[in-house]
C-alpha cells in the first residue's frame, strides 16, 4: 500500500497524483453523528472510533466466529479491539481488508499490517494520537480536506447540531439531508400514529387529516431549506407508483391513523402517493432527490428483536421494480417537477437498468440531471465502483458523474473518497494505455478526473 496502491499504470499514476489526489472532498450523503460534530467529539480508542456502530466490521467478526459480546456487547475497548485485530487477516480480498489498513494509513501514518501480534503498539499508537487536537471529530474532517458534509435527518429532527456547528464559526459546512422514510411507513399503524404525533408537535401544525400532515411536512421542508438542505434521500425496498385518487389517500390516512391496519395495495398506493408528494416539494425547492433502493433489511428477527436496526443483518434483495420507476419519474417529468435526481441501486445486477433509465430524463438544461449514484453499500469496494462506472460510461457520460460519498457514520471513512479515487484513475489509466483513450488529450482527461472527484458535486449541488 505505498503511493502508487491500485494504480497500475503511469498514466494511472498521473492522473491520481496530479488531478485526482488534489480535490477537496465533498460528502454528500453520510451518516455522521451531527452532536459530535457540534462538540467535537474526542474519541475515547480506537474501539470506539473504527467498531462503534460499524456493521461492516460487525458481520466480518461474525462470520469469523467472534461472540456478540467482543462485537455490541460490554467487553472493554481494548478486548473489542484485539478480536478486531484477529478478524483483519482473514478479511484479506474483503474491502474491510484496503479500508482498514488505507485508515491506519492515512489518519495515524502507520503502516505496519494489523494482527495479533501488531494489535497493542497499534492500538496505544492510536490512542495516544486520538487524545489531541487534531484527532477530534473536526480535527479529523481538516485532516482530510472535507470542505462539505451532509448528514441524514428525519423531518421532526431539530437541526440544533447544525445550527450550532454553523454559529460556532467552524469552517467546514455541515448540511441537513432530508429523510422522510418514517411519514410513509404506514405498515405499523401504532408506531405510524406515534410518529404523526411527533410531527405536529415539530411543525406546530394540528394534524387530523391527510392534508394537515402535508402541512406540516411542508414546514418542516421549509425549516430545512433555511438551514442550508439541498438534498433529500429516501431508502425503499421497491419504486412505488400506483394509479391513486386524492379521497382514496385520504381515506387511507384517516384509517391507518385510527389504528387500522391496512392491506398491502392500501400500503402501496400510500407509498406512491407520498413519493409523488415529496418529488414535488424537492423540485419546488430547487433541491436534488436521493433514492437507495433494494435492501432487503432486518432479515435475523431473532437479532432485530435483541439490538435492533442497522446491526449487521441486511442484504441484498431482488425486485422487479424497473416499471414503477419510469411511471414514477414520468408523472413528475409529466407536470414540470422532476427535481434532479441521484440513482442508487444495491443489486449489481441493476446497474444497467439504472444507467440506461437516467437516459430517459435528462433534460438536456442541466448538465446530468439525472445520476447513477456511485457504488453503495455492499457494491462501495472496487469491483462494485469498477462495474458502476463502467455501465455508466457505456451507456451514459462518465465524465458527468458527480462522485464518491462515504455513506458512513465514522470520522476515519475519508479515505473511501481516496480510495474511489485511486480506482477512478486506474480504470481511465489503463484506457489510455491499451489506446482505447487518445494520450493526446491528457489534460482533458485530467480535468475530467477533476470534476468526477469533486467539480461536478460543486456545480451540481450548488455548495
Amino acid at each position: 500500500m505505498d503511493e502508487n496502491f491500485l494504480l497500475e499504470t503511469a498514466t494511472a499514476q498521473e492522473l491520481y497524483h496530479e488531478h485526482a489526489a488534489k480535490m477537496p472532498v465533498i460528502d454528500y450523503h453520510c451518516h455522521l453523528n451531527p452532536k459530535m460534530v457540534a462538540d467535537d467529539y474526542r474519541f475515547r480508542s480506537m474501539a470506539e472510533i473504527w467498531l462503534g456502530g460499524d456493521h461492516y466490521k460487525w458481520r466480518a467478526m461474525r462470520t469469523n466466529g467472534v461472540a456478540e459480546h467482543f462485537i455490541t456487547g460490554d467487553a472493554t475497548d481494548w478486548e473489542k479491539f484485539l478480536k478486531w485485530a484477529e478478524t483483519v487477516p482473514f478479511t484479506m480480498r474483503n474491502p474491510l481488508y484496503h479500508w482498514t489498513h488505507l485508515e491506519l494509513k492515512t489518519a495515524f501514518g502507520i503502516t505496519k499490517v494489523l494482527n495479533p501480534a501488531s494489535a497493542k503498539e497499534i492500538y496505544d499508537a492510536c490512542n495516544a494520537l486520538l487524545a489531541t487536537d487534531a484527532f477530534s471529530a473536526r480535527g479529523l474532517m481538516r485532516r482530510y480536506r472535507v470542505e462539505t458534509v451532509c448528514t441524514t435527518d428525519d423531518p421532526i429532527d431539530s437541526l440544533e447540531y447544525h445550527i450550532a456547528t454553523h454559529e460556532s464559526g467552524f469552517e467546514i459546512k455541515m448540511l441537513p439531508t432530508w429523510r422522510p422514510d418514517k411519514a410513509m411507513a404506514v405498515e405499523n399503524p401504532a408506531n405510524y400514529r406515534t410518529y404523526i404525533e411527533k410531527l405536529s408537535a415539530a411543525s406546530g401544525v394540528n394534524i387530523s387529516s391527510f392534508g394537515d400532515m402535508l402541512d406540516a411536512l411542508r414546514v418542516r421542508h421549509k425549516f430545512f431549506a433555511a438551514q442550508g438542505c439541498k438534498l433529500s434521500d429516501h431508502g425503499l425496498e421497491e419504486f412505488y407508483a400506483e394509479d391513486y385518487t386524492d379521497a382514496e389517500i385520504a381515506a387511507i390516512f384517516n384509517k391507518v391513523y385510527g389504528g387500522q391496519t391496512l392491506t398491502r395495495d392500501e400500503i402501496i398506493k400510500f407509498k406512491s402517493a407520498m413519493l409523488i408528494v415529496f418529488g414535488e416539494m424537492d423540485a419546488e425547492a430547487g433541491w436534488t432527490q436521493q433514492f437507495h433502493y433494494g435492501v432487503i433489511r432486518d432479515n435475523n428477527s431473532l437479532m432485530f428483536k435483541r439490538m435492533g436496526a442497522d446491526t449487521g443483518f441486511d442484504s441484498i434483495g431482488e425486485f422487479c421494480t424497473a416499471k414503477a420507476m419510469a411511471k414514477f419519474f414520468d408523472r413528475l417529468n409529466s407536470v414540470g417537477k422532476l427535481a434532479k435526481t441521484i440513482l442508487y441501486n444495491i443489486n449489481p445486477g441493476a446497474n444497467e437498468v439504472i444507467a440506461t433509465m437516467i437516459g430517459n430524463f435528462q433534460d438536456g438544461e442541466t448538465a446530468g440531471k439525472m445520476q447513477f449514484g456511485s457504488g453503495w453499500w455492499f457494491l462501495d469496494q472496487k469491483d462494485g465502483m469498477e462495474k458502476q462506472m463502467n455501465a455508466l460510461s457505456t451507456l451514459g457520460l462518465l465524465s458527468r458523474f458527480v462522485g464518491m460519498l462515504t455513506d458512513s457514520r465514522s470520522f476515519l471513512s475519508y479515505p473511501r473518497h481516496e480510495y474511489f479515487r485511486r480506482t477512478l484513475c486506474n480504470l481511465i489509466g489503463k484506457d489510455v494505455e491499451s489506446g482505447q483513450l487518445p494520450a493526446s488529450e491528457l489534460d482533458f482527461i485530467g480535468q475530467m478526473v477533476e470534476n468526477i472527484c469533486y467539480n461536478n458535486a460543486k456545480n451540481f449541488f450548488k455548495f
